[in-house]
């Protein structure tokens, strides 16, 4: 400091005008230097970004690459090492290396595929007898053009070789092991996957691919028990290029009048090469039951010219195939010399509900897919069993397996884009299980937006994408006291948005310019039709967990009420919290069970006028409903809140949260004598409800509880100003 107040002092004028020239020329050089120096780091750095870092990464999967004629030609000497046979104790954590995959804001991992190569023995014969099939290259160009792909090898987390092991009967099984051993990042085949659809070969046909892989994962076709590492491989399904190629008619799985018409057959085989043991059973059943199954076989009098694959006859009646399979509800798929078998996915796309009878066989993506929900798993020794088995399952349930396993083809099987994809999808899910998919967008037609909402059935692994909650008024048509709840319910501190479902067909809702004005955001969703249920709708603008359902008619409700209740909710998020509580009695001179309202200590059920839930109850209220109730609940415009407490109660097995004292919602609008009117239809009507649901479940899941949630100090002679909730509402 007291040197900058000499250069500000007097004798700077003298001396300034001599001094700065002097430091121009000083210092010239050394900015000069300074700039190139910089200068050369920057273009250092440009070339450093753009130029290879390797030989690896320069060979970019590109289109124009992927001709095995262009392909630089490898030879491999004979005395190359060869992996070992295959671990069978190999697991993510003891032969997968995770710590290469690393974290990334997008939990994805990144996929590496070798440059394309020609191998060749000494004397210059190719390892494969076709080379690149056109089933890899289709696989290989899914993986380039995904999210999951990366040019850049020292990033890679996974490698697929570009070497095609697909179908073991075009391979070498040596050279192609010794291949694989040459690979520059092989080590031992850590964290290498290889894509197998047709293992084994003949006399024993092995499920399993022959070749040596050391610990490379395996993403096989036609897996057994015995072969199957859990957790580490997984199970493809074998791909069908015919029912690729084939548009059936009448493929249009989200039309529902589909599933619905009869079927000409109950059980129709399609498969030509069926052990002869396996045949005669089915022939057996076909003179039991008739026209009810049709046993088909490939045709031995077509014309010339005509594609057998193409066909299937019985007794000189012909049959186009695949498209006969949509004639039958269930369709056979029997073991052949390999577990994994093409029928299944050309069933799949029929609508066909599969019958599977191939013991120990992993069916393809069993680790996520719930095959119990698309096909019926029978032991091959219950042959003579199958058709009073099948017989034994509702027509409804039928139904529903045919519009799964048609899903699931569309999902899973219809490609080998979707096979690919799949496969890369288990492995991410297994090295970042905390944003995994969960078994609803696994096994949920996509109409349902599961991904979007998390069970608070489980610990959560990832926070609520919104903190607070969103408070959900259904209204129709009462203005003023609709105004009134939303701006209580404004001076609530933990909302995060207010949502007001417009159920009024007949009436626009008020412009936006007389709205109450409120600090939290406020969108009107106006429905299609007047039903209770679109209260319980999982609307896309729910983006917190919580959700207070209220009614438009909920003024009497206090801010502190509102927030004490939100946060009990949120120390018990699979509960519902709400104020009125009710119970259901069994009344025992009239059999069967009985609403009551009256001011007890018990409760059973919450009144959802104003209560919190977990969003997630939205979505099963809207698509797992049992039965009818929903639209029972719609048609007679009652008892919504009886159906989710039902639901709640069945699903976790626990009574609602009684919060503060009060008891009921008084009704300023209501008359006595219409109220008391109304009570006594309503009682009744209500009362018929807790039957219907409970003939419906099977069961009767509420349950009864003496019990409420007071916040601390609220009987206590204490100043008011230090309760954290003085504003509590009487009975």
């Amino acid at each position: 400091m007291v040197r900058l107040s000499m250069c500000s002092s007097g004798k700077y004028s003298l001396r300034g005008p001599a001094l700065i020239p002097r430091m121009k020329t000083k210092h010239r050089i050394y900015y000069i230097t300074l700039f190139s120096v910089v200068l050369l780091g920057l273009i250092a750095t440009g070339m450093f970004q753009f130029w290879p870092h390797s030989i690896e990464s320069t060979a970019d999967w590109s289109l124009d690459r992927r001709s095995m004629h262009d392909a630089p030609l490898i030879q491999l000497p004979v005395s190359n090492p060869i992996p070992e046979r295959g671990d069978l104790s190999c697991r993510m954590h003891t032969c997968f290396d995770v710590y290469r995959c690393g974290y990334n804001p997008k939990n994805r991992i990144k996929v590496y595929i070798y440059p394309l190569q020609r191998f060749v023995d000494e004397g210059g014969v190719p390892i494969s007898s076709t080379g690149l099939s056109r089933e890899y290259n289709d696989l290989l160009s899914t993986i380039s053009d995904s999210e999951f792909y990366t040019d850049d090898v020292t990033r890679a987390c996974l490698f697929v070789p570009s070497i095609d092991v697909l179908n073991q009967n075009s391979l070498r099984i040596r050279e192609t092991a010794q291949a694989l051993a040459m690979l520059p990042r092989w080590d031992k085949g850590m964290n290498h996957l290889l894509f197998n659809m047709l293992p084994g070969g003949p006399p024993d046909y092995n499920t399993a691919l022959d070749v040596p892989r050391d610990r490379a994962l395996l993403a096989g076709g036609g897996f057994s028990t015995w072969t199957y590492r859990q957790g580490y491989d997984v199970s493809i399904p074998v791909y069908s290029p015919l029912s690729a190629d084939v548009e059936l008619p009448e493929r249009h799985h989200h039309r529902p009048q589909r599933f619905t018409l009869p079927r000409r057959y109950f059980i129709l085989s399609s498969q030509t090469a069926i052990h002869r043991e396996y045949r005669a059973e089915l022939e057996r059943l076909k003179e039991e039951n008739g026209e009810a199954l049709l046993l088909l076989d490939k045709c031995s009098n077509l014309s010339q010219g005509v594609a057998s694959a193409r066909k299937r006859c019985y007794k000189g009646q012909v049959f186009d195939y695949p498209q006969i399979l949509q004639e039958s509800s269930f369709c056979v798929v029997l073991r052949g010399a390999r577990l994994g078998q093409a029928t299944l996915s050309d069933v799949l796309q029929a609508g066909c509900v599969p019958i599977i009878l191939a013991d120990s066989y992993i069916l393809p993506f069993s680790e996520v897919l719930d095959w119990k929900r698309a096909s019926v798993v029978i032991p091959e020794e219950k042959l003579p069993e199958m058709y009073t088995i099948l017989k034994s399952i509702p027509h409804r349930q039928v139904e529903e397996m045919q519009r799964q396993a048609c899903w699931f083809w569309d999902a899973y099987f219809s490609s080998m884009k979707a096979i690919g994809m799949t496969t890369l999808q288990i492995i991410n899910d297994r090295i970042y299980p905390y944003a995994a998919r969960t078994y609803e967008q696994w096994n949920n037609p996509p109409v349902v937006k599961w991904s979007s909402v998390n069970s608070p059935l489980f610990l959560p692994l990832i926070p609520p994408r919104s903190p607070g909650f969103t408070a959900v008024v259904l209204t129709y048509d009462r203005i003023e006291s609709l105004f009134r709840v939303i701006t209580e319910i404004s001076k609530v501190p933990s909302l995060a948005k207010l949502l007001v479902v417009w159920n009024n067909q007949n009436k626009s809702p008020p412009e936006d310019s007389l709205w109450p004005k409120i600090a939290a955001p406020l969108k009107v969703v106006r429905t299609k039709e007047n039903k209770l249920s679109n209260r319980f709708f999982p609307y896309d603008e729910i983006e917190t967990e919580a959700v207070l359902a209220i009614d438009d008619d909920i003024i009497m409700l206090t801010s502190d009420e509102l927030q004490f209740g939100y946060e009990v909710r949120e120390r018990i998020p699979y509960r519902l919290v709400g104020y009125p509580g009710r119970l259901h009695l069994w009344d025992h001179e009239m059999g069967k069970w009985k609403y009551e309202s009256e001011w007890t200590n018990e409760v059973s059920m919450v009144l959802t006028g104003a209560a919190f839930y977990h969003k997630y109850f939205n979505y099963l209220y809207t698509y797992k409903m049992p039965g009818d109730i929903k639209n029972w609940v719609d048609a007679h415009m009652n008892c919504e809140d009886i159906a989710i407490n039902f639901l709640v109660a069945n699903i976790t097995g626990k009574a609602p949260i009684k919060v503060t004292p009060r008891k009921k919602f008084k009704c300023p609008e209501c008359t006595a004598i219409d109220g008391l009117s109304l009570d006594q239809t309503h009682m009744v009507e209500r009362s018929e409800c807790i039957n219907k649901f409970a003939s419906v479940f099977g069961t009767m899941p509420l349950k009864v509880v003496e019990h409420r949630a007071d916040p601390v100090l609220y009987k206590d002679d204490f100043p008011e100003k230090l309760k954290s909730f003085p504003n509590i509402g009487s009975l």
